[in-house]
């Protein structure tokens, strides 16, 4: 029997991806493990391993189609000793990447047993309930989006007909089911869920009204790639949901720079290079970490009804990607146990990979709290935006030689300005200014870092 190959999930979140490129072709032998595809998130451009054995027998989706739904087939496998040309003809045709997704198909409720005397008058049409999907007992198989978005949308998934492998409702069968009018409320007597978060005004409404300030001629226009798209939408959703104040205080680095020179000199080296090469950056990550085991309820993120306090301070670091396209911000898994070598090693490791978009889904998501620094281009300060689901988000900038008062003299010190942006649901005033202070204590007195 053929072998259907879908489009995987190459993250909790992910709806759809690029299929940048086949590594096999058609008629090639295939083995558990081969690396038969890439696919191009949002995020990152994966590798897709087959985990069956077989023949290639047909490519359904071409390699650079676009938007290409989780879960969608885009190949045939013939099994060992199976006709290649049998499974090949079994196995569909390419759908269209940018159609919309069909509504779910519906069937008309049995009629109950009460209501089968009544005469058989006609009445006005009116939707009927979607077939439930294939199940196991009282459990309903459905991806994490699509519960999410039924959720939201107070759709009863047991009504909802799955077009997913073996009846599992996707995202698209509730969208279909809420615009097709078939959707059926989880809890008719409880009161309607809360509308969402409005998502990013829709592009040919922004487009229209943009264009209307501009001669034709005088612009280029520039589509959003598919990381800007979610950056925009993930930014705007914080901005309307997170409650965020912000806190900031000015460090003294002097110490921490003497020290920094003083270790880089000592780097051991290795086929003639040293070893590694610390930045301020570094010294900031380890700071942060140690700053949040100091206070560890600072070191927790929000979860609806409750907040999941972590155990360990894993800190993302925010990373441009060349041209504008975008950021991603890879996470330093426990930096509190970290050198400050091996964390200037695994951020430079790291960030080189994400500017490539090579970052495996476990090494950017999750993480305690993230660094945005703008120090290496002159910013003095700013505020960032919280990336939930984290509670915080520490801005640095650069490092200047500023007036002071020292002991009642005025001095010259140089200082670095952070900002800590806060989201008042997981924590107050008073506990943001005592993990900001935390912070200052260790980045002013770095040799603690050694320790």
């Amino acid at each position: 029997m053929p072998i259907e190959i879908l489009m995987p999930a190459l993250s909790p979140t992910m709806e759809k991806g690029n299929l940048a490129k086949w590594l096999k072709k058609e008629g090639d032998k295939v083995a558990p493990g081969d690396v038969i595809a890439e696919i191009e998130t949002d995020k990152a451009t994966m590798e897709v391993e087959a985990i069956d054995e077989g023949t290639l027998a047909k490519i359904v989706v071409p390699e650079g189609s676009q938007d290409v739904p989780v879960n969608q087939l885009i190949a045939v496998l013939a099994a060992d000793g199976e006709d290649v040309r049998a499974a090949a003809a079994s196995g569909g045709s390419a759908p269209k990447a940018a159609a919309a997704p069909e509504p779910a198909k519906v069937e008309a409720p049995k009629a109950e047993p009460a209501k089968a005397e009544a005469p058989a008058a006609p009445a006005p049409a009116a939707p009927a309930p979607a077939v439930a999907p294939a199940s196991n007992g009282d459990r309903v198989f459905s991806s994490p989006l699509a519960r999410r978005l039924a959720k939201d949308a107070g759709i009863d998934l047991s009504k909802v007909k799955g077009s997913g492998p073996r009846g599992r409702v996707v995202a698209a069968d509730v969208e279909a089911a809420r615009s097709g009018g078939t959707a059926v409320a989880a809890a008719p007597a409880a009161k309607a869920p809360a509308a969402p978060p409005a998502p990013v005004q829709a592009p040919s409404t922004v487009l229209e009204q943009a264009r209307a300030y501009y001669e034709p001629g005088t612009y280029e226009e520039v589509p959003l790639d598919g990381m800007r798209r979610v950056i925009a939408q993930r930014m705007t959703e914080a901005r309307q949901t997170v409650p965020t104040f912000y806190l900031n205080v000015d460090c003294d680095v002097d110490a921490l720079l003497k020290l920094r020179e003083e270790l880089n000199k000592s780097a051991p080296e290795k086929d003639g290079k040293p070893t590694y090469k610390l930045s301020v950056n570094d010294f900031v990550i380890k700071a942060y970490a140690l700053a949040f085991q100091q206070v560890p309820e600072a070191n927790q993120v929000w979860g609806g009804d409750r907040y999941l306090r972590l155990k360990h301070s894993d800190i993302g670091v925010a990373v441009a990607i060349d041209g504008g396209k975008g950021l991603l911000t890879p996470i330093i898994r426990k930096a509190e146990l970290k050198t400050l070598s091996a964390i200037s090693n695994e951020t430079r490791e790291l960030a080189l990979r994400a500017r490539n978009k090579k970052l495996a889904p476990n090494e950017y998501q999750g993480g305690s709290s993230a660094i945005s620094n703008l120090g290496m281009f002159g910013m003095k300060n700013f505020t960032a935006i919280i990336n939930p689901p984290h509670a915080t988000i520490l801005a640095v900038g650069t490092s200047e030689q500023r007036a002071v008062v020292k002991g009642g003299q005025l001095a010259v010190a140089t200082q670095m300005t952070v900002t800590l942006s806060c989201d008042h649901r997981v924590m107050d005033g008073a506990g943001g200014a005592q993990l900001l202070t935390a912070f200052k204590t260790i980045i002013e007195k770095p040799m603690s870092m050694l320790v």
